[in-house]
């Protein structure tokens, strides 16, 4: 399997330092307010790397971290007249709920910050004691960055670059414009803790290397997040990390792009920030999660109700097949003859694909395209006539659904009831529209009433009724079927 690292900018082989057990840490959220898409997206594509792991027989130790105290809470916090604990308690158990609904797997270890201040403090007395960092008369300690001359190595930054578009804040005691905080002296209405520096409370970027060094054995095999977090917050890891422990910090940086919004940066200042529960009110979790893995992870995903609404589509179109296969096993199966055999060569060249490309850097876009690949060879079986009744078909199609459950092991998809996925997925779909649902299904008990007395005349009728209101109707063997119409 090749993953590619951001420190060596290209794919290397993946292979753990201790064979068959992966250690890997992921950056988790700022608890102080509701997740966003891109929160959605980062958890979805670390939760598949762990998945695809433990399916080639690793046992992986994942760890994902929560940020409980941070400005972001406090002023939360302040605004709301409340404590920061009560903050970050509230938008961790929100973070859980949505991740619940979005099939991600909680971590192996999901420690909080606040449960490791004394390993900060630890951390940050070694630095000192060791030159990397100051105390200052305020009670701040800050890292020394000159004092690790690879500083910049992950994001290829030179640091002499740095320094000429650096300033040091008013009120900032900073020997140098590019040390960064690692301990932050008390301040007003702030929470806090006892220190040698006095009373304060860590910086952002010493949390995670604390908790990843007490849960994990380093160098850690995999390390990452979001693109955004390789400047500064995995810079500045490395450094105080490597600075305080005299070793390579991780041996893979895994990062994920960006979710856009309408082709545009998500911000609040330009109202396109979309919560992931302000996007579950109208759509299905699971198609969302379709969505953010449709796209390979390091390339920027663009969404929008549109791009959401063809996704969608696909999405459909795959859990349709499975329900048209799973019905055709209901049927009599008793000519003792085989498929084609260049109908298995094909099923298993495309399986063999899928797995090829999950091992090419974990990449679902082209995996999701193999298994539409398979979806239309079953659907061209279903759909002849002359493979019907045949054992060999049985089989084909038993194989496809056993499939369908490794895929939904490794992709956190399609492990659904297919027809429990169809019925929410119109149901969606018609709340978008203002379609009254309760008022299809009497018309199409009004419809079926009519055919059964004959009444064609009527049945058209009420068909067409159907049709104004977008609602397309079609008669199987197993009775009547109803979608959105496609021309909408």
């Amino acid at each position: 399997m090749q993953i590619y690292n951001t420190m060596s900018k290209h794919k290397e082989e993946f292979t753990p330092q201790v064979k068959g057990k992966v250690s890997m840490y992921a950056c988790g959220i700022t608890a102080y307010d509701f997740c966003h898409i891109g929160h959605a997206r980062s958890a979805i594509v670390f939760d598949v790397l762990s998945r695809y792991l433990t399916y080639k027989g690793n046992d992986v130790t994942f760890v994902r971290n929560f940020t409980d105290v941070d400005d972001k809470i406090i002023n939360r916090a302040n605004t709301e007249s409340t404590s920061p604990e009560e903050i970050a308690e509230r938008y961790i158990a929100a973070f859980h709920e949505d991740m619940d609904r979005l099939m991600v797997r909680r971590a192996t270890i999901e420690p909080k910050a606040t449960d490791y201040i004394q390993e900060m403090i630890e951390l940050c007395e070694k630095l000192i004691k060791d030159g990397h960092a100051y105390s200052t008369p305020s009670g701040d300690v800050y890292f020394r960055v000159r004092s690790y001359p690879e500083y910049g190595k992950l994001s290829g930054r030179d640091i002499d670059d740095m320094r000429s578009g650096a300033r040091v804040a008013i009120g900032e005691e900073k020997e140098d414009p590019l040390d960064f905080a690692l301990w932050k002296g008390v301040k007003p209405s702030e929470p806090y803790w006892e220190s040698p520096w006095g009373k304060g409370r860590p910086g952002w970027h010493i949390e995670c290397s604390a908790m990843s060094e007490r849960n994990l054995p380093l160098p850690l095999d995999i390390h990452g997040g979001g693109q955004d977090l390789i400047f500064p917050h995995h810079e500045n890891e490395i450094a105080q990390s490597e600075a305080a422990l005299g070793k390579e910090f991780a041996k893979f940086w895994v990062h994920n792009g960006f979710v856009q919004i309408d082709s545009e940066k998500m911000s609040k200042s330009l109202n396109n920030f979309k919560t992931i529960r302000d996007i579950l009110e109208l759509r299905n979790p699971e198609a969302l999660r379709f969505f953010l893995i449709s796209k390979h992870y390091r390339s920027p995903i663009d969404f929008s109700f549109d791009t959401m609404d063809d996704a969608e589509k696909g999405f459909l179109r795959v859990y349709e097949c499975f329900s048209e296969a799973e019905t055709a096993l209901e049927r009599e199966y008793n000519k003792k003859l085989k498929l084609p055999a260049e109908i298995q060569t094909e099923f298993d060249d495309l399986k063999q694909a899928f797995y090829t490309a999950m091992d090419d850097d974990f990449n679902t876009a082209a995996a999701l395209g193999h298994i539409f690949g398979i979806v239309r060879l079953v659907n061209r079986v279903l759909e002849d006539k002359g493979l019907r009744g045949k054992d060999g078909t049985k089989a084909f199609l038993e194989s496809f659904l056993k499939e369908k459950d490794i895929w939904a092991e490794i992709l956190g998809v399609f492990g659904n009831a297919p027809k429990s996925i169809i019925h929410d997925l119109r149901l969606l779909h018609a709340k978008r529209l203002n379609i009254n649902v309760d008022e299809v299904e009497r018309l199409l008990e009004e419809r079926n009433e009519a055919k059964t007395q004959k009444d064609f005349a009527k049945s058209d009728a009420v068909r067409e009724t159907l049709k104004q209101m977008h609602v397309e109707v079609r008669d199987t063997p197993n009775g009547q079927v109803w979608a959105i119409s496609q021309e909408i």
